[in-house]
This record gives C-alpha cells, structure tokens and sequence, in this order.
C-alpha cells in the first residue's frame, strides 16, 4: 500500500477550518494546560467529547493522571493565548485569569464555551492518543465568536 506524504494530509486537511481549545487542570503544584487543536462532540448519551494530545505532550500524561479536566473552546481574540500554551517549559498561566469549574479544574476567561471532563477512555491514534472524556458540565458565552485554524492559521485563510 502506498503511503500518504505526511506534507500532502497536512496541506489537504488543512483546508477543513477547526476550532482552537486549551484544556487545562488545578494540581496542588498549580494550574496546568495545553493547547489542543484535536477536539469535537462524541456522543450524546452518554455525554462524551473526544480530544487528541499529541504523544509528545509532557502535560496530558499529568492531566490523566488527576483524570478530570476542562476543555476551554477559545474566542477569536485569544490566539495568544493558544500559542502561550503550546510552549513547554513556561508558566502558561502566568497572566492569565480564570476561575475554578464546579470540579476544580480552570475556565479561563474570556473563552466561547468550556466543558468540564472526566477521562473515559483512551486510543492509540498514532503519533496522537484519542481521548474519550465524559461531560460532566458545560457552559457558553454565546455572545462570543470562536477563534478559527484553517490552513496553518488563525482565521478564515483566502
């Protein structure tokens, strides 16, 4: 079987736009989070939503561990936001206002929509782990627009 140019999947799925989240987690050592382009409803019944973390990230193994995060969908104006929490090694939190979830986890300010999770289950996704998370509360800002990746970047790309 002939294998796909990693560049050419890049290039084609690029053109399907995507929403941009950072799903975060309170340890006693702190906020942490990453972001995470990867994420979309699952199912109804039950309420499941499903994300996947790259294997490289060092941040998902410790928001599994705590199993309980939250998915913060981010609003058009906080592509900063995305990549502060993309980096490694930095205070991702630092400067950032949030409050605490019903279950402790951080809504950060300012997004679109955010949906308190449980971890379900996980998959082998290649080079990415598939994570099925149960919703357990949720919660929008419908005054708010989403911030967009299309086409390797934030927005509508002509």
């Amino acid at each position: 079987m002939e294998v796909v140019d990693p560049r050419v999947m890049r290039d084609v799925l690029g053109h399907f736009a995507s929403g941009v989240t950072v799903v975060t987690a309170d340890t006693d050592d702190g906020p942490i989070g990453f972001t995470c382009q990867s994420f979309s409803s699952l199912s109804l019944d039950p309420p499941l939503v499903a994300l996947a973390p790259a294997r490289t990230s060092s941040t998902w193994p410790r928001l599994r561990d705590l199993g309980r995060f939250c998915v913060n969908v981010l609003a058009e104006d906080q592509s900063g936001l995305s990549a502060s929490f993309a980096r490694s090694g930095t205070d991702k939190f630092a400067g950032v206002s949030w409050r605490p979830s019903r279950h402790g986890s951080p809504v950060l300010e300012g997004v679109v929509a955010w949906i308190d999770c449980a971890l379900w289950a996980e998959y082998d996704g290649g080079d990415h782990t598939i994570v099925a998370a149960r919703v357990l509360d949720l919660g929008a800002d419908h005054g708010r627009r989403p911030l967009l990746f299309h086409r390797g970047g934030y927005g509508l790309a002509d």
